[in-house]
C-alpha cells in the first residue's frame, strides 16, 4: 500500500479544489510574515484566506505586536498588488497562560516536547474557531521553517481535525519545491524583519 507524504497528500488535494466551482474558504495559523509570505503565494489562486494570528506564546507583547504588524503589511501589500481579499484576525495576547503552561517543559530543548505543547495549545484553537465560523480548510504555515517538525505539526492539526465532523485539513510541506528559497527571496525583496528565536520566553533565553 503507498503511504503519500504530507506534501502528497496536499498536491493531491490541490488537484481536488481546482475542480471546485468556487474557491473554499481556509483559515491559515500564521506565526509571522517571513513564514507566511510564500505559503501565501503560493494557496492564494486557491482558496479564500482568513490569517488566524492566535500566538500568544510570543514574548513580550512588543515583539508581539512587531510581528503583527510585519505581518500585516505583507498582507495589505499582497492584497494591492493580487486585487484579492486576505483577511487577518487576531487573537488577544494571552502570555502568562502560555508561560504558565509552557513553563512545566521549560528545561526542554527547542523542537521537543514544549514545542509540541505549544503546537496543540494553538492548533487547538484554531480548529475550534474555525468549525465555529463555517471555514471549509484549516492549514499552518509553520511547516515551512526548518526549525519545526512538520510530521509532527501534520499529525497534532489532523488530529484534531478529525474531531470536526464539518472541517477539512489541508496537509503541507511548505518547505518543499523550493519553497524556503522562494521565501528568503520575498524576505530580502521586502526588507522584512525576520526574528532571532521561535517566540516564547524559554527560546529567547536558548537564542542568546
Amino acid at each position: 500500500m503507498r503511504v503519500f507524504t504530507n506534501y502528497q497528500k496536499f498536491l493531491k488535494e490541490i488537484e481536488e479544489v481546482k475542480k471546485l466551482d468556487k474557491k473554499p474558504s481556509l483559515l491559515l495559523h500564521c506565526c509571522c510574515a517571513p513564514c507566511s509570505c510564500y505559503p501565501l503565494l503560493l494557496l492564494k489562486d486557491y482558496f479564500n484566506i482568513s490569517i488566524y494570528y492566535n500566538n500568544s506564546n510570543i514574548y513580550p507583547l512588543s515583539e508581539y505586536n512587531l510581528r503583527y504588524d510585519t505581518l500585516k503589511t505583507y498582507v495589505n501589500n499582497l492584497n494591492k498588488k493580487e486585487k484579492i481579499d486576505i483577511k487577518l484576525i487576531k487573537k488577544d495576547y494571552e502570555n502568562e497562560k502560555f508561560n504558565r503552561l509552557l513553563g512545566k517543559r521549560k528545561d526542554d530543548k527547542e523542537g521537543s516536547v514544549r514545542c509540541f505543547m505549544c503546537y496543540a495549545l494553538r492548533y487547538k484553537d484554531l480548529v475550534d474557531y474555525a468549525s465555529k465560523n463555517h471555514y471549509d480548510y484549516v492549514c499552518s504555515v509553520m511547516t515551512i521553517s526548518r526549525q519545526k517538525n512538520e510530521k509532527m505539526i501534520n499529525k497534532i492539526l489532523e488530529g484534531y481535525v478529525s474531531k470536526k465532523n464539518d472541517l477539512k485539513y489541508l496537509y503541507s510541506n511548505f518547505k518543499k519545491d523550493g519553497g524556503l528559497e522562494k521565501a528568503q527571496k520575498i524576505i530580502k525583496e521586502e526588507k522584512m524583519y525576520s526574528q532571532n528565536y521561535c517566540g516564547c520566553m524559554f527560546s529567547m533565553r536558548e537564542a542568546k
